[in-house]
């Protein structure tokens, strides 16, 4: 990866980890009802799921993109395709907070299990990886070096993101009623999903 390559892929990853979803709602809920501690074990379940969906996509892309070229570009233009209906989704999409609510107090382990479970049930998100990746990495010579770089970059972009929305629900919970900043969440990240989607096509 060029040094270009992976301060995008950060960026794209801190931007896209913004799109109100299953995890987000799930961070906000357990944050605002039991503190911004058991937020923290969710985020961590959610960072371990995207781990294991970042695996299954760089080691299937890979093995795909040296042993069947042919299909390895079908499937590029099939995320670039996802990537962009993704965006326009968003642009359109009007904001649901009816997942944002309280729930009984549960351990640590628990709301760990609660992110894990949230993220590895979401089939969106190998989708959304299997995708993103080609955009940024040349999976037919990525190495074991640039998979633990992508692994450190998405643990730093979506758990930073995500340890902020955990501390403003648990100090302000308000914010996630807003129609207006949900609004512009979603504009934002469709617009960059789109141009991703756009990259992803020219590079294929």
């Amino acid at each position: 990866m060029t040094v270009a390559n992976t301060i995008s892929l950060f960026i794209a990853l801190t931007i896209l980890a913004v799109i109100p979803g299953p995890g987000v709602f799930t961070i906000v809920a357990r944050s605002m009802a039991s503190g911004f501690y058991y937020g923290l074990a969710v985020v961590l379940g959610i960072i371990c799921g995207d781990y294991v969906f970042i695996l299954l996509s760089v080691y299937g892309l890979s093995t795909l993109a040296n042993t069947h070229s042919g299909l390895f570009a079908a499937i590029q233009y099939a995320g670039a395709a996802y990537l962009f209906w993704l965006g326009v989704k968003l642009l359109v999409a009007k904001p649901n907070y009816q997942e944002v609510k309280s729930e009984a107090e549960l351990s640590f382990f628990s709301n760990y299990l609660t992110g894990l479970i949230v993220t590895l049930g979401n089939p969106k998100a190998i989708l959304f990886y299997f995708s993103l990746l080609p955009a940024f990495v040349d999976l037919q010579k990525i190495s074991l070096a640039e998979v633990g770089l992508i692994l450190v970059l998405a643990g730093t972009a979506v758990g930073g993101v995500a340890v902020v929305y955990a501390y403003l629900a648990s100090a302000a919970g308000q914010f996630f009623t807003s129609e207006k900043a949900f609004k512009t969440i979603n504009v934002v990240a469709g617009i960059i999903m789109i141009g991703t989607g756009i990259v992803l096509a020219l590079r294929a």
